[in-house]
């Protein structure tokens, strides 16, 4: 099999990961660019951002999967990308209330009422 022909199924696959990958990407950052604050802006890139990448990678892993041998190098990605994007968007949220960023009216901030949220009775 030569490095460029897929069979149809495997083509497929790819194409569609890749189309939903840039898809989501493209979401995430147009709701970077469109949101109000540093909450809702913190919101979109981490959460469909990251399931554009990790679409991204793997059709990456599909298609040198099927041409050559499993890759261990996307998949490593992948699980990097999965682990650390949620802990660096918490961090980035800790670091925004911490300095108290201005947020839009609509964005709720449920510090002041800590017990409506909780599991004491």
């Amino acid at each position: 099999m030569n490095m460029t022909e897929l069979p149809a199924w495997a083509d497929w696959l790819v194409s569609s990961l890749i189309i939903i990958g840039a898809l989501f990407a493209l979401i995430g950052s147009v709701g970077l660019a469109r949101l109000p604050d540093f909450m809702a802006r913190l919101h979109a890139p981490t959460k469909s951002t990251t399931l554009g990448v990790g679409g991204v990678i793997l059709g990456s892993i599909v298609y040198f999967s099927v041409t050559t041998a499993f890759s261990w190098h996307e998949l490593l990605i992948t699980i990097f990308l999965f682990l650390t994007a949620p802990i660096s968007a918490h961090l980035l949220a800790k670091a925004g209330l911490h300095l108290e960023l201005k947020r839009v009216e609509n964005t709720r901030d449920l510090r002041a009422q800590p017990n409506q949220y909780s599991d004491e009775d």
